[in-house]
Parts: C-alpha cells; structure tokens; sequence
C-alpha cells in the first residue's frame, strides 16, 4: 500500500525537526542544478565549464553543498541509533539493524541504476558505439556521483563508536578530526609525505558528519561562530597556501580541494554548517505551512533517484540534440548560455519521468531490528562502500576490455566493484534477525 505525501504530512509528529528534510532536498537539488549548469557538451565530448571558465569557480562556494548533506546525516544517524537502541532495549546490540535500516533506501535504488546502466553499456560496446565522443565521455562519468554514497556509507558504519565519542566529548571530537585533517595536509603539502592525503576521506567528511552529532543534541547554540570561522579560514587558506579556489575537482588541476578533501574544503563545510543554521528559525515557521511541508516530504521520497538518475537526463537532451541536427553551440559562448535554460528545464522534465519509474525503489521499507551480526554487517557495510567507491572511479566504459581504477592501492575492474556492492549488501541484509523494528528519519 502506497501512502501519499499528503498522509505523511499531516501524520508528521510535532517533534520532527522539519528543517532537516529541507536541507536534505535542498542540498540534493543544488547538486543537480550545478551539474547541469557545468556540463559543457561539444562535438568533441564533455568537459566542465568551470574549466572553460575560470572566475566561475567561485560559484562553487555555494554549489559546493554536500558538506550540508553529511551534517544532515549525521543528525538523522544520531537520532535513527538511539532510537533503536531504546526500542531494542537491555543494552543488545543493534549494529546489524541500523546498518540495515540504513541502507535500504540508500542502495537499492543505486544498485538498480548501475545494473541497468551497465547492461546498457554492454550493448552499446557490443554495437561498437562506445568510442564516440558523447557516448565514451558518458560511460566514464555516469558513475562518477556515486562517490558521495561510498562515502556516505562509511558515515554510517562509523556512526555508533563515533556517537559514543560524541556522548562523552562532545565538540572536542570535532576538533580532533579537524586537528588530523589539517595534520595530513601538513604531511602532505609541507613534507611531501606520499599517500597520506587520502587518510582525508575519512577525516574530513566525519568532521563534518559529526557536526550533525552536535546538532542532534543542541549543542550549535551560536552558530554565527562556526560560519565566520569556516568562511575566514577557507578565505585565508585559499588566498595563502596551495588550495585552489574551486571546491570541486577540475580537470587537470594538481591540488583537488575534492579529491582528497582538503582542510579548505572542511573550513568550507564548516561555513555552510554555521549558514544553515543561521536560517533555522525563519526556515522553521515557514514549514510550518501545510502546502510547503506537503512539498518537501514528496520530494524527500524522490530525492536519491532523482539524484542517481538527472545525469541521465542531462546527456539524453544533449544526446537528443545531436540526433535531431540542431546546433550545439561552443561552451560559454552567448549562443550556448542563451540555450542552458532550455536544456535545464527539458533535463528536468526527463528527470521527472525517470523518477516516476524507478521511485519504487527508494520507498522505505519495514526494517529488520533484534541483534543480528554485527561482524557480518561491518563486512558487508565494508564491501559495499569499497564496491560503489570503485564504481565511480572505473566507470563503465570498456568493460568489456576489462579497464580498471586503482581503489585503495589495487585495481578494480567495473565488474568486480560491482559483485563487491552486491555481495556487501547481501551479507548486511542476512546479517539482521527478522524482528521489526521501526527507525526515524
């Protein structure tokens, strides 16, 4: 049975932390709108604008919204392990369980995307399309998005030691992973220390996935502080030391605030935590009104696939373009910038058709609580973010000539990544008893 977003809304419970689910979709929303605005289709494949572009890239300090996304996580993580702890009830373990509430609407909608994009790239390499500038170009990056979500999924296997953490120190945990974020940059810009930038994956987005800790329990109480210290120290980083100005990957640049994260990147996170927070009250009111929070429930039902699948839509305009002889313009020229809104509002509508399809996927489910395996789910929770972390690196272009990414030190084939994700989620999946249990957010 099928509740509506109405239903939902008006059974919202009056301590549900609307701002939450607006921020969530908001963010999410942001990071299309930047994709799209970024692609830069030629007859010669895709590139970024903000290359093409360069003063752009200070744009990128408000597209740049996923830190908001993390810290959005890590106050529904909060929320979602104690309450089932309380439900569970006599001190049992619940790692299995809330591993598996999480990832219910997380990986099944993204595991139905990658298999129906990689059988579709079999076909097109079978046909010996798959070297053309369009369709290669998008091979390489339709899983590139998916970085987020590994990454994601390490936030929630980290979240219970990380809470008790939180419980017992409270902002001084915080400060120690910013304290080993700006170590390894110190390592690495300072000492040449190889390898160790990507010790920042972790030490950055947990930092700021802890912020949402914080939030969880009210402990931001003057969030003025956190956007001037974040903002100040992103500015003077940039300005003084070997951080580039884009806080997104560019192609061909040697320092990525991106990949690895730097601490630019969390000051820059740090800054959208304090802004965000700023507009709590006057966000909160606002919610308050029946047709607004109507909207954002619904689209808190659509949001991961709309993310998952938006690039989809965007190169199948483009693609539509070019099979119907229309001009495609030089990027960045005023022809090019007089048809971006076109190809926004036509990227948007197919995005819409392309969630009606596939939002089964992402609706929630009854998940499975009691004790489970927690070692069984850590192993699972394990392969599945190195399997969808290979599968934004590989892409999946040749793979039927086996190409393959380097993922922590070893190659990764797409194939591989893709038996790592499935496998993973298969074990978190055994891992819980049958029992159900109910989790918020």
């Amino acid at each position: 049975m099928t509740v509506s977003a109405r239903d939902m809304a008006g059974a919202t419970p009056a301590t549900r932390d609307r701002y939450v689910d607006l921020l969530r979709v908001a963010s999410l929303g942001t990071v299309l709108l930047g994709h799209w605005l970024m692609a830069a289709v030629s007859g010669d494949g895709i590139g970024n604008l903000l290359a093409l572009v360069p003063p752009l890239q200070a744009l990128t300090w408000g597209l740049q919204i996923m830190p908001v996304f993390f810290f959005v996580g890590g106050f529904s993580h909060a929320l979602s392990y104690r309450s089932l702890e309380r439900r569970a009830g006599d001190g049992r373990p619940v790692y299995a369980a809330f591993l598996r509430a999480r990832l219910q609407r997380l990986l099944r909608p993204t595991l139905v995307f990658v298999l129906l994009w990689t059988a579709g790239a079999v076909l097109v390499q079978l046909a010996g399309a798959g070297d053309g500038p369009l369709a290669g170009a998008a091979l390489r990056m339709i899983t590139q998005p998916l970085w987020f979500i590994g990454i994601y999924l390490a936030m929630v296997a980290f979240t219970p030691p990380l809470l008790r953490l939180h419980q017992r120190h409270g902002w001084a945990v915080f400060a120690a992973l910013a304290a080993a974020a700006a170590l390894v940059d110190v390592l690495r810009f300072a000492l040449g220390v190889p390898y160790v930038e990507f010790l920042n994956f972790a030490f950055v987005w947990l930092a700021v996935h802890q912020l949402g800790f914080l939030r969880a329990d009210g402990r931001i109480t003057r969030p003025a502080v956190p956007a001037a210290a974040g903002l100040g120290g992103a500015v003077l980083l940039v300005a003084a030391g070997p951080y580039p100005l884009s806080m997104v990957g560019m192609p061909g640049e040697k320092v990525s605030n991106m990949a690895p994260p730097t601490l630019a990147l969390l000051c820059h996170g740090l800054w959208l935590v304090g802004a965000v927070q700023l507009l709590a009250r006057p966000a909160g009111a606002w919610l308050e009104r029946p047709r607004v929070w109507r909207g954002v429930v619904a689209a808190n039902g659509i949001a991961m696939t709309a993310f998952l699948w938006h690039l989809t839509a965007m190169l199948a305009v483009y693609a539509a373009q070019l099979a119907l002889g229309l001009a495609l313009p030089e990027p960045a020229t005023g022809a090019w910038w007089a048809q971006v809104p076109v190809r926004i509002l036509l990227a948007a509508a197919l995005t819409a058709l392309l969630v009606a399809a596939f939002r089964r996927f992402e609706a929630p489910v009854r998940s499975a609580g009691g004790t489970g395996s927690g070692p069984v789910a850590a192993l699972g929770i394990t392969l599945c973010l190195l399997g969808i972390l290979g599968l934004s690196m590989t892409g999946l272009g040749g793979i039927l000539e086996g190409h393959s990414a380097t993922l922590v030190a070893l190659p990764v084939t797409a194939p591989a990544a893709l038996v790592m994700a499935c496998g993973g989620w298969l074990l978190v999946e055994r891992s819980a008893s049958p029992r159900t249990v109910r989790l918020r957010g």
